[in-house]
């Protein structure tokens, strides 16, 4: 069975930071692109981060450009998400998939596995 567990979401104050962790076991995703998406009340899941299985190219929403670092640990079978300079409106829950051997399908729709979220708050 495959799942997808992150870690690591919660308060922030504005301008602060916050390092998401997602964990993933029943197989091994080291060949293939991995990637965070957000949803916040009211709006669609939007693409935050991705990463191509060797961890050479990563991809960024504009919005967290320059704020946010996609990395991942292959031997550990994990990717993370490290948040700098938070704003309120990257409040939402943030999700971790995996699971297309293709890039762009991920960017596009995601992976065919998801982990259950995290929240992250951030107050202005």
């Amino acid at each position: 069975q495959v799942q997808l567990v992150e870690s690591g979401g919660g308060l922030a104050q504005g301008g602060g930071s916050l390092r998401l962790a997602c964990a993933a076991s029943g197989r091994t995703f080291s060949r293939y692109p991995m990637g965070w998406f957000r949803q916040s009340p009211g709006k669609d899941r939007e693409l935050v981060a991705a990463i191509s299985g060797s961890g050479v190219t990563t991809y960024y929403a504009d919005s967290v450009k320059d704020r946010f670092t996609i990395s991942r640990d292959n031997a550990q079978n994990t990717v993370s998400l490290q948040m700098n300079t938070l704003k309120p409106e990257d409040t939402a829950v943030y999700y971790c998939t995996a699971g297309t051997s293709s890039a762009q399908e991920l960017r596009r729709r995601g992976g065919d596995y998801w982990g259950q979220g995290t929240q992250v708050t951030v107050s202005s």
